[in-house]
């Protein structure tokens, strides 16, 4: 799959590769589309545990933009060690392959940790107040019934806006479009990280209590 890319993939090449007679391997996989599932499964668990480890790794809890950042971290992280996993998961989708319903729970995995994030923060008292488009609202919704999270539509929006920046410096970077433009893809990443964190929790801070006392 590194050197062909996943639509390449053949079990009969795989089988001779392995000096087994082709029918052996379909003893383990009926097709194609079965090995590609659980490649994509595996690749999905593999990112999702990278990113709640990291975010668990932050002791404090209530530290917001450093448990952002320990995730961010991570996926650029797993995404450097593991490009052909990546661009299984992200990359040109694969001709005649539809991916089934057990893919929804791993692939979710790394974006319900930073709704998850999010979620905490608002539940600290942080707040947006940013005007959600319907159809996004209609889509949090059933995110929300899917993984059983309580955050409100802008806060969801706010969250999950930054996410998208991030996967797209990163897409960037991995897929060579930064080339001759530029030199310091790590560098380019970190601002991103910053600027993302900022608007993330710009305007949320809680609000402080009024005392009534003279």
């Amino acid at each position: 799959m590194e050197e062909q890319g996943a639509a390449s993939l053949s079990l009969r090449a795989i089988a001779r590769e392995l000096g087994m007679v082709s029918s052996a391997i379909y003893r383990y996989f009926p097709s194609r589309d079965e090995l590609l599932t659980r490649l994509i499964i595996d690749s999905y668990d593999r990112l999702g545990e990278a990113v709640e480890s990291a975010d668990a790794a932050v002791r404090r809890r209530s530290d917001f933009p450093a448990r952002f950042r320990a995730m961010t971290h991570a996926i650029r992280t797993w995404v450097l060690d593991n490009p052909a996993d990546y661009a299984l998961l992200f990359g040109t989708p694969v001709p005649g392959y539809a991916a089934p319903t057990d893919t929804i729970g791993p692939a979710s995995r790394y974006t319900v940790a930073m709704v998850q994030l999010v979620a905490e923060m608002e539940a600290a008292g942080h707040a947006a107040n940013d005007k959600v488009p319907a159809p996004l609202r209609r889509d949090y919704a059933r995110f929300r019934a899917r993984f059983g999270v309580t955050v409100s539509d802008s806060m969801l929006m706010k969250g999950m806006s930054a996410w998208a920046n991030v996967m797209g410096a990163i897409n960037l970077e991995l897929f060579g479009h930064l080339h001759n433009v530029v030199d310091t893809p790590g560098a380019l990443f970190e601002a991103v990280i910053d600027l993302q964190g900022r608007q993330l929790f710009m305007g949320t801070a809680p609000s402080r209590p009024t005392s009534n006392s003279a």
